[in-house]
């Protein structure tokens, strides 16, 4: 059986990940705890509304309730990338080449590693940001679909439509889709290098709740979701996506819903976290599932890997948090 190293941490936790081998927990209230040779703790915004890892440098980006986004290290240290007064920052995401990008109402802002920042406005509120793995360009989850900008150059942006309010938007790893998640229990998905405008939607429908996690495989064969009492894992490795597939159903538990997915960094194997604290793991290949964590106090809310894969963080909406030891 795994081992567990529980923390605890006063109220929701949104963020639970490791920057390079220290596990770092980022709290709703704005504090960040650091498991660096015992709890370290230090209050970076009043209210965090949004916080997202940066693989490339092993920071966090986050967004408050202050207007600010920073940037912050596993060392604890805080660099202030924006600051807009008297708005609250609940859209983040970080990109390649140092880049970030944060919205606020109608306006996405990109703020490149030389400081510049480049403006992208919308005819509705921005929901949500994703950068593409390669190249500059950023994708902007909006009412009735995703606006692509490419930030480097001036070519013109696109736009991707689909009538509903997306709420999340997440490329692939090899930046040949685009999913989104939203507002009506759903994913829509686009293929981006169709020549055929009839083949270039994906409509993953079919969840009793929506969906507020979404997690790649390793080589991006895989798309798992939250939003049923089983992790939905719709298969990509294909041409044409999903068209035409129907996903697996992984970690099944009769009423009791899936609320954060977490693939392995490097084998097909998923974390699945639900909504009474339990996580399982299971592997794809045949569906072999190992318990990490048994039923605790409230729904996951966030869980992130280490580098090697031999520990997990999870955080829950009830400050239950902590690291498992799967090697153990």
């Amino acid at each position: 059986m795994p081992t567990v190293a529980p923390l605890d941490i006063e109220g929701h936790v949104l963020t639970a990940t490791f920057l390079g081998d220290i596990p770092v927990f980022a709290a709703a209230s704005g504090s960040i705890h650091r498991l660096d040779g015992g709890e370290k703790v230090i209050q970076a915004h009043q209210g965090l509304l949004a916080c997202v890892k940066d693989p490339a440098t092993q920071t966090l980006v986050s967004g408050g309730e202050d207007g600010k986004v920073l940037r912050i290290s596993h060392d604890g240290s805080v660099i202030e990338l924006a600051n807009v007064p008297r708005k609250w920052i609940s859209v983040v995401a970080a990109g390649p080449q140092g880049a970030v990008a944060y919205a606020v109402g109608k306006t996405a802002y990109v703020r490149l590693a030389d400081g510049t920042v480049k403006e992208f406005t919308e005819d509705r509120t921005i929901e949500a940001l994703d950068f593409a793995p390669k190249g500059l360009r950023v994708a902007a989850a909006r009412y009735n679909g995703v606006t692509l900008h490419w930030i480097g150059t001036t070519g013109a942006p696109v736009d991707l439509e689909w009538k509903g309010a997306h709420t999340g938007v997440t490329f692939s790893p090899d930046g040949r889709f685009v999913v989104t998640t939203m507002q009506e229990s759903a994913l829509h998905g686009w293929k981006l290098d169709s020549k055929s405008a009839d083949t270039r939607h994906m409509r993953m429908t079919g969840y009793p709740a929506k969906v507020k996690s979404l997690s790649w495989s390793v080589k991006g064969k895989w798309l798992a979701s939250s939003g049923a009492p089983a992790a939905i894992v719709w298969p990509f490795a294909g041409k044409d996506g999903p068209m035409g597939k129907a996903p697996l159903e992984l970690g099944t538990r009769a009423n009791i819903m899936v609320t954060q997915v977490s693939f392995h960094p490097a084998e097909e194997v998923l974390a699945i976290g639900y909504i009474d604290g339990m996580i399982l793991a299971v592997r794809i290949a045949d569906g072999k599932e190992a318990l990490l964590r048994r039923p605790g106090k409230g729904a996951i809310t966030s869980m992130g890997w280490s580098a090697t894969g031999k520990l997990l963080a999870y955080a829950s909406e009830a400050g239950d948090c902590g690291v498992i030891d799967i090697s153990a």
